[in-house]
C-alpha cells in the first residue's frame, strides 16, 4: 500500500489557510507593466529605519560570520531600563510572531482553546490551529472595537490563552483603560492573557491601558511588542515579550538558541537611542492619519478612528483592483470577512496625496 505525505500529516494542518502578505510592488509592476507604484498595505514605517540603526548595521556586517548574542544582553539591558522591567522578564523573538508561536508551544495541547477578537491579526488562527489548538474568534462590536464582555463569556474550561490586540489590526481601533482593566480583573487565573501591542506606541487616546502594570498584578500576563512598526525594522524581524519572570523562563526554554540575528540586535539597540527619529515618525503618522481621515471623509468614504499607523476605510469591494491599476497597493480585507473595506497604511505626505487622488478619480468615474 502506498502511503502519501498527506496521510502522515497532522490533521490540523490540512485545513490551515496560509498567511497572505500584501502584494509586492515588483509583482504589481511586472503584472501590469507599470512603474512608480507605491505600497501602503503592510503597515510599514514610511520614514524607514533610524539613520543610527543603518550605521550600526553597516558596522555589524563585518561580524556576519559570528553567531549573535543568544541572550541579547546589551539590548535586554537597554530595553529593561526603557520599559521599567527586570531583564529576566524579557523574551526576544524573530518578530512578535515568534512569541505567539512560543506561547502556543508552551501552553497549547490538542483541543485547547484560544479566545481572540475577529477580525484581528491574521496569524492568531494560524498559530493556534498550527499547534493543534482550537481557535475561538469573537466578533468585534458594532463599532469594530473588541467586545471584551463577549470575549470574557467565551472563556471556558478548555481556554488556555486569551489574546487582546490593542490597538487592533486591521481596524486600528483600541480599547480604553477602564474596559481593559475590568476585563483583565475578571479573567480566571487559569488563563494566560496575551496583550499584543504591536502598534501601542502610535496610540493617542489619553486612556490607553497600562498593560505592563498587569504583569505584576496578574502573573499570567504577557505583553508583546515589536521593532517592526515604529522603529522601522520590519525586514530584520525582531520583537519581544514582557512577562512575569517565571512565565518568561518557560518561553526561554522553548525558543531556539539564536532566534534573533546579529543585525537585528544591533539595529534595535541603535533605534532605541534615536529619539529624534521616533518623534519624526510619530509626528508624520499623526499628520497622515488626520489628512487621510479628512480627505477620505470628504469623498464620502467611511473611516474609523485609528490608534495605529493605518486606517480602515469602507471603499467598496471593487476599489482594491482599481487602485492596483493606478499603481497604489492597499490591503483588501475580504479574507477577514470585510469585502467592502481596505486597510491603508499611512505613508509619506506625497504617498498619502497619491492615495487620495486615486480614490477621487475612482469616485468621479463611478459617479
Amino acid at each position: 500500500m502506498t502511503v502519501s505525505i498527506r496521510d502522515l500529516l497532522n490533521p490540523h494542518i490540512l485545513s490551515l489557510e496560509p498567511y497572505q502578505p500584501g502584494k509586492p510592488v515588483e509583482e504589481l509592476e511586472r503584472e501590469l507593466g507599470i512603474t512608480g507604484s507605491i505600497k501602503v498595505a503592510s503597515n510599514e514605517n514610511a520614514w524607514g529605519p533610524s539613520p543610527a540603526a543603518l550605521v550600526a548595521l553597516r558596522r555589524a556586517l563585518d561580524d556576519a560570520n559570528r553567531y549573535p548574542d543568544g541572550a541579547c544582553f546589551a539590548l535586554r539591558d537597554r530595553l529593561a531600563r526603557e520599559r521599567g522591567v527586570d531583564p529576566e522578564q524579557l523574551v526576544f523573538g524573530c518578530g512578535a510572531d515568534e512569541l505567539l508561536e512560543l506561547l502556543a508551544k508552551c501552553f497549547l495541547a490538542p483541543g485547547d482553546e484560544v479566545v481572540y477578537a475577529w477580525p484581528s491579526f491574521a496569524m492568531y488562527p494560524i498559530v493556534v490551529q498550527g499547534n493543534g489548538g482550537t481557535p475561538v474568534p469573537v466578533p468585534l462590536g458594532a463599532d469594530l472595537v473588541h467586545d471584551l464582555p463577549a470575549m470574557a463569556n467565551a472563556v471556558g474550561p478548555l481556554t488556555k490563552l486569551v489574546i487582546v490586540c490593542n490597538p487592533n489590526n486591521p481596524t486600528g481601533t483600541s480599547v480604553g483603560a477602564e474596559a481593559f482593566d475590568r476585563f483583565a480583573r475578571a479573567l480566571p487565573e487559569s488563563v494566560v492573557l496575551v496583550v499584543d501591542e504591536a502598534y501601542a506606541e502610535y496610540a493617542r487616546r489619553p486612556d490607553f491601558p497600562d498593560a505592563l502594570a498587569w504583569i505584576g498584578r496578574r502573573p499570567g500576563t504577557v505583553v508583546l511588542r515589536t521593532f517592526s512598526k515604529l522603529y522601522g525594522l520590519a525586514g530584520l524581524r525582531i520583537g519581544y515579550g514582557i512577562a512575569d519572570p517565571e512565565l518568561a523562563s518557560y518561553l526561554q526554554r522553548a525558543r531556539h538558541p539564536f532566534n534573533v540575528n546579529r543585525l537585528a540586535e544591533v539595529a534595535a539597540l541603535a533605534a532605541l537611542d534615536d529619539g529624534e527619529h521616533v518623534e519624526k515618525t510619530l509626528r508624520g503618522n499623526a499628520e497622515g492619519i488626520e489628512y487621510l481621515t479628512r480627505e477620505l471623509g470628504a469623498l464620502g468614504i467611511e473611516v474609523w478612528p485609528s490608534d495605529a499607523n493605518f486606517l480602515l476605510a469602507r471603499t467598496g469591494a471593487a476599489v482594491y483592483e482599481k487602485l492596483l491599476r493606478d499603481g497604489v497597493i492597499v490591503r483588501p480585507l475580504h479574507g477577514f470577512g470585510m469585502p467592502d473595506h481596505v486597510r491603508i497604511t499611512v505613508g509619506l505626505p506625497e504617498e498619502n496625496e497619491r492615495v487620495v487622488k486615486a480614490l477621487r478619480r475612482i469616485r468621479e468615474a463611478s459617479a
